[in-house]
């Protein structure tokens, strides 16, 4: 007979928006065992299973903190509430928690008094991109009653509220009825119960005993402030993340995002946050949160696990009108599960352009190449053991279907070519990472060479500013004294003057320190290193703050028009790194909006 061996959840902490599936462990009636589901339209040996949510009633109004969302808040702040900035924000759970959080919390007070006096329209300036109803505001007036929005769970509609239980002198609220469910704004600071139980399909009889799990509270995700376009054009205002502003501009944004592959995000390795904040379940919603709120026209992602681009990624942005392409890495060094091997993927909006031409570069058969021709036959073995890193590149060959409005180039056939890759190698082979990014640009380049084509190269290159890597990306050349060059016993950097290309790459963000004053561009500027002028930092961790993502762009037919602004640590909380509740990935996203240049007559 059906019988549930054991239930548990990934996570007992529920956040809103954010989809709990527990796990079910059953052993069928041939005595094997399953976590497939058994559902009354597909029986098993005359049984199936039942489920139910519910949620604890309770007329008590709770307010969670805006700082550490599993604890009740105590305190508010009123200047949030005078300067209408979302009411979730101003709960705080302790004294010390508001006086820790106050440089970051009195930000929140400047940028709501900025917004007003700028466009006097600062609650959607600021706020608008999470302010949804799975934001996590608290309605402090909220009577508990469920909402229309409470009763879409799961694959299954909800019946109706007032379907209750009462146990131990404590009522529950039935709230589903599928295997599933997603908790709503209407379930913060609520226990939940899930039921689980083996049912005689015929007579419609429980057999056994129910399987009940109960959660903690719910709690509201959390949501950091939106980060905002600053112009580096010359034009004197800031603007929103808005896509129909530049489809009548002829503009275009890029975003570059490595997410933090899921196989990565181990409690040994980000220890310092919370374990409901790292489990997948949470991070692919919000993360998810993060790239729709973006409205990027083309989206480069790294550390995507194949399993989870095909099962989520892919899917969820398709509703958000994005075409996919995706190319895993290679499985030479790779160990795991096959499934969760993680890669590239590359999203464009089909409204606004097309796919032409995609490339797959593969180092590991690059690797092969250059071993054949260079290393004598007794070093092979050794020189593929340092080479092969599985490592790869998607290239993506992109025709615009818009255009610049300008009238030399109407009727003109606009191509885009976009590069993205992850250069993962350990920080001791330096050699390996600049041969695989000199790989790559002599790979474009041959692109380049037969058709006149804006290049843009994104991604993670695991190699800070002013490295062998960025200077070969962003100068065109490496210097033959760099230090790094120390490093080739393989003999595959020499002579150094091959390490060059003819690209004309130029590092977007280092746009804002070629611009002078105005809004948001001093604040900025000081967001970057002085040196190299990149980013302070694109990855912060415990034991790394640095940069080592970039978006590079061909100087010669791309301009940058904006950025999106740089964090710094009053953007982060100062006890913590990432990822974080609020920034689901150890890097932060990078954004540009560009315009092609007019093409000269010929």
């Amino acid at each position: 007979m059906l019988s549930v061996l054991r239930v548990h959840l990934p996570s007992d902490i529920p956040i809103v928006g954010c989809e709990l599936t527990p796990y079910v462990l059953l052993r069928r009636p041939d005595k094997a065992l399953s976590t497939e589901d058994v559902p009354e339209s597909a029986p098993s040996d005359g049984h199936f299973l039942r489920y139910k949510w519910y949620r604890i009633q309770s007329d008590k109004k709770v307010a969670v903190c805006s700082v550490h969302p599993s604890e009740q808040a105590t305190l508010q702040c009123l200047g949030c509430v005078k300067a209408k900035i979302p009411v979730a924000k101003s709960y705080h759970c302790s004294p010390k928690c508001f006086s820790d959080a106050w440089q970051h919390h009195r930000a929140l007070h400047d940028r709501a008094a900025s917004a007003v006096s700028e466009n006097g329209n600062e609650e959607e300036e600021l706020f608008g991109r999470f302010n949804s109803s799975g934001s996590g505001v608290v309605n402090t007036a909220s009577s508990g009653s469920f909402s229309s929005s409470t009763l879409t769970n799961g694959s299954v509609p909800l019946y109706p509220h007032t379907v209750t239980q009462r146990s131990g002198g404590v009522t529950w609220i039935e709230v589903g009825r599928s295997k599933t469910y997603t908790p709503s704004a209407d379930d913060i600071g609520h226990v939940l119960k899930f039921e689980c139980v083996v049912v005689d399909a015929e007579t419609k009889l429980l057999v056994g005993h129910v399987n009940t799990i109960l959660t903690s509270c719910v709690i509201p995700a959390p949501s950091p402030s939106p980060r905002r376009l600053i112009p580096v054009s010359g034009v004197d205002m800031m603007g929103n993340v808005d896509s129909d502003d530049r489809v009548s501009s002829g503009t275009f944004t890029v975003l570059s995002y490595n997410i933090l592959a899921d196989v990565y995000a181990s409690s040994e390795f980000y220890s310092y946050c919370p374990s409901w904040a790292l489990s997948w379940q949470y991070r692919r919603q919000n993360l998810l949160r993060e790239i729709v709120g973006y409205r990027a026209d083309i989206v480069c992602l790294q550390e995507v696990q194949s399993d989870h681009f095909e099962e989520f990624f892919a899917p969820e942005l398709d509703k958000h009108g994005y075409e996919a392409l995706y190319k895993k890495k290679t499985i030479e060094v790779y160990g795991g599960n096959i499934n969760t091997i993680d890669g590239c993927a590359t999203f464009f909006r089909r409204d606004r352009f097309s796919n032409v031409k995609k490339y797959e570069v593969e180092f590991n058969k690059a690797a092969q190449s250059l071993t054949e021709a260079l290393v004598p036959s007794t070093q092979k073995k050794a020189a593929l053991n340092r080479l092969v890193k599985d490592n790869v590149a998607l290239i993506a060959v992109l025709e615009a279907k818009f255009s610049n409005q300008g009238g030399d180039n109407l009727g003109k056939r606009q191509l885009l070519c976009v590069a993205n890759t992850h250069i993962n190698v350990p920080q001791d082979l330096k050699d390996v990472k600049l041969w695989q990014v000199h790989t790559l640009l002599k790979g474009l380049e041959k692109i380049a060479a037969s058709a006149d084509i804006p290049m843009l190269v994104c991604g993670d290159f695991n190699s800070v500013p002013g490295s062998a890597p960025h200077s070969l990306l962003a100068m065109g050349k490496v210097d033959p004294l760099h230090p790094d060059l120390l490093v080739d016993p393989l003999g595959i950097l020499r002579p150094p003057s091959k390490l060059a290309h003819q690209l004309l790459l130029v590092s977007a963000y280092s746009s804002f320190a070629r611009m002078g004053a105005g809004p948001g561009l001093e604040q900025q500027k000081r967001r970057l290193d002085s040196t190299t002028n990149e980013p302070l930092f694109t990855n912060c961790t415990r034991d790394f703050i640095g940069t080592l993502d970039y978006i590079f762009y061909t100087a010669d037919s791309l301009t940058v028009e904006s950025l999106l602004e740089l964090l710094d640590e009053d953007s982060l909380r100062k006890d913590t790194a990432l990822p974080s509740p609020e920034w689901s990935s150890d890097h932060i996203a990078l954004l540009a909006e560009f315009r092609c240049k007019p093409r000269p007559r010929r």
